[in-house]
C-alpha cells in the first residue's frame, strides 16, 4: 500500500503533466453558468434547446471505461454526474482528464445535458478545465447500493471539528445545519429590526468584565500598558445606551468565557441580548415565545421540533413555574434564605461536588442546574429567581428576597435570560460589593464592583426589560444536534495529547 507521502507526490506529478500540456492549473477565475441544483431545475429546457451550460465543483466520483468516463461532480447545491467520451473532447483533452484528474480535485467543465440510459441527469462534457489540485487525498468514501447510506473514514467527531473543510467535503449533509444557522441569525435580526430595534455594536475587549457570572479570557494591551478581559456579555455596554436615550437596541455578539468545554459550552459562543425601555421581564417573555415559535415554524414547518427521539410542541404560551417551587419539587426542602451549611448538605445528599469556597447564590444555581434544568425538555419559563444569584435584576415587586427574572428552558437547555433591569444605582452597588464579597471568599466567577457602570447608572436608567438569547444552543434543537460543536464550525477543542 502507498504512503501517503507517495499518494500526493504522485498526484503533484498529475499537476506537473497538466501544466506541461499547457493547462492553467490553478486559473484566477472560472465562468460558471449553472449550479448542478439549477441544471436539473431547468433541465427539460435545457435538453430541448441544447444549451452549453458549465458547471463547477469537486470531483467525487469517476469510474473509466475504456474511451467514457462517468463521475460525479459536488457543489455547494448538490451533484450532478459527468460524462466525458473521447471522441467529444478530443484524444489529448480526454486522456489528460483521465489519467491526472483525481478525487477531490475542483474542476470545471461545459457541455449539454442528457439523460441516460437509467434516467440520470447528466452533463456530457465538451471541455474540463482544473481549477485547483487535491494534493492530499480525500479519506474513503463509499456509498452502499442498496440502502445509499454513505461510510468515510472521518467517524472520529472530534476529527471532524478539528478539520471541518475535510468533513463539509466528505459529509456534504452537515452544512446543512450551517445554512440554517444562518437562516436563524437572519430571522432573529429581521424579527427585531421590524420591531424597531436598533442594532449597534459593543466593545468586544473591556477595561472591566461585566453583564454575567463567569469567568474572563484575559490579555494586555501594549501601547496602552493595560490589562484588558475579553467580553462575557453585552449587558453593561447596552444599558448605558438605554441611559443615552436610545430605547430600543440590540446586539448579535461573539462572547467568551473561561469555563468548562462540554455538549452545550464552548469559550466562544454567539448571543442575541436586546433591551427596550419601559418594559418589564413580562415583555420578553412575550417576545421569546414569540421569536422561538415562528422561528421554528419558519424553519421546519410547524411549530413542533425533533429533538433526539422527541417531538417538542413550542406553540405558545409557554408554562410559567417558580424558581424556588421547582427546586422545592426535587428536594423536598424551601431552601429560599436558608443557611449555606444546609444547602451544601442538600448538594452532598445529591452527590453535586462543590468547590471548597463557595457562596450561597453558587450552591442554589448548582443545585438547580443539576437537579431541576434537565427537566423541562417542553419549552417552559422558570420565573423569580433568588436575589443572591441575580446581581443586576431589579427586586421582585412582592418579595424583595427574590428578582424579577426568567429563564427559558427547552430540551432541558436554557437557551434564554431576561431581568427587569436593576436601575437603582444604590442598589446595584450594594448587590457589587456583594458580589465582591463572594469573590474574595473563593467564587471567581462572581463580579466586581465597576464604579465606570455605576456612574452611568446615576444619571438615570428608564424601567428597563433585557434579555439575553444563546444563538448556539437554539439552532442545536432547530438542527436536532446534541452537541454545540455541530453548529459552531469551529469549535475550541482540546489538544489530541490532552485527549
Amino acid at each position: 500500500m502507498e504512503t501517503l507521502h507517495e499518494l500526493m507526490q504522485a498526484r503533484r506529478e498529475k499537476l506537473q503533466r497538466q501544466v506541461e500540456a499547457g493547462l492553467e492549473a490553478f486559473p484566477y477565475s472560472y465562468d460558471r453558468t449553472r449550479t448542478s441544483e439549477q441544471i436539473k431545475e431547468q433541465f427539460d429546457d435545457l435538453l430541448e434547446s441544447e444549451t452549453l451550460v458549465s458547471v463547477a465543483g469537486r470531483l467525487v466520483a469517476k469510474r473509466v471505461m475504456g474511451k467514457t468516463t462517468f463521475g460525479h461532480l459536488q457543489d455547494d447545491k448538490g451533484r450532478i454526474q459527468i460524462y466525458a467520451r473521447r471522441d467529444d473532447i478530443g484524444d489529448e483533452d480526454y486522456l489528460l482528464f483521465r489519467q491526472t484528474a483525481d478525487l477531490g480535485d475542483w474542476v470545471g467543465f461545459r457541455g449539454v445535458v442528457m439523460l441516460t440510459k437509467t434516467g440520470e441527469k447528466t452533463l456530457k462534457v465538451k471541455e474540463w478545465q482544473p481549477l485547483a489540485k487535491c494534493i492530499r487525498p480525500l479519506p474513503t468514501v463509499k456509498e452502499e447500493a442498496d440502502s445509499g447510506v454513505r461510510h468515510n473514514e472521518v467517524t472520529d467527531p472530534d476529527d471532524r471539528y478539528r478539520n471541518r473543510s475535510l468533513d463539509l467535503v466528505v459529509n456534504p449533509e452537515a452544512a446543512e445545519s450551517f445554512r440554517t444557522r444562518a437562516k436563524v441569525i437572519s430571522f432573529i435580526r429581521k424579527f427585531l429590526d421590524e420591531r424597531l430595534f436598533l442594532e449597534v455594536e459593543t466593545p468586544v475587549l473591556q477595561p472591566l468584565y461585566g453583564g454575567g457570572t463567569a469567568r474572563p479570557f484575559e490579555t494586555f494591551h501594549n501601547q496602552l500598558k493595560k490589562k484588558l478581559y475579553l467580553r462575557i456579555a453585552d449587558e453593561l455596554y447596552l444599558k448605558r445606551l438605554i441611559v443615552g436615550g436610545l430605547d430600543r437596541v440590540y446586539e448579535i455578539s461573539k462572547d467568551f468565557r473561561n469555563e468548562g468545554v462540554d455538549r452545550t459550552h464552548n469559550p466562544e459562543f454567539t448571543m442575541m441580548e436586546c433591551y427596550v425601555a419601559f418594559k418589564d421581564y413580562t415583555y420578553h417573555m412575550e417576545l421569546v415565545e414569540e421569536m422561538v415559535s415562528t422561528l421554528a415554524k419558519e424553519i421546519n414547518g410547524s411549530y413542533t421540533i425533533r429533538w433526539g427521539d422527541q417531538e417538542i410542541d413550542c406553540t405558545p404560551p409557554w408554562p410559567r413555574v417558580k424558581y424556588i417551587e421547582a427546586l422545592q419539587e426535587v428536594t423536598g426542602k424551601d431552601l429560599l434564605g436558608v443557611d449555606i451549611d444546609l444547602l451544601k448538605q442538600v448538594a452532598k445528599d445529591h452527590n453535586i461536588e462543590l468547590p471548597e469556597k463557595v457562596s450561597y447564590g453558587k450552591v442554589m444555581d448548582e443545585l438547580f442546574g443539576e437537579l431541576v434544568e434537565p427537566t423541562f425538555t417542553r419549552p417552559t419559563f422558570v420565573v423569580d429567581y433568588p436575589v443572591e444569584i441575580s446581581p443586576l435584576a431589579k427586586r421582585h415587586r412582592d418579595d424583595d428576597r427574590l428578582v424579577e427574572r426568567f429563564e427559558a428552558f427547552i430540551g432541558g437547555m436554557e437557551i434564554a435570560n431576561s431581568f427587569s433591569e436593576l436601575n437603582d444605582p444604590e442598589d446595584q452597588r450594594s448587590r457589587f460589593e456583594a458580589q465582591a464579597k463572594a469573590r474574595a471568599a473563593g467564587d471567581d466567577e462572581a463580579m466586581v464592583v465597576d464604579e465606570d457602570y455605576l456612574q452611568v447608572m446615576e444619571l438615570g436608567m428608564p424601567p428597563t426589560a433585557g434579555l439575553g438569547l444563546g444563538v448556539d444552543r437554539l439552532v442545536m434543537l432547530l438542527t436536532n444536534n446534541s452537541s454545540i460543536r455541530d453548529v459552531i464550525l469551529f469549535p475550541l477543542l482540546r489538544d489530541k495529547e490532552q485527549q
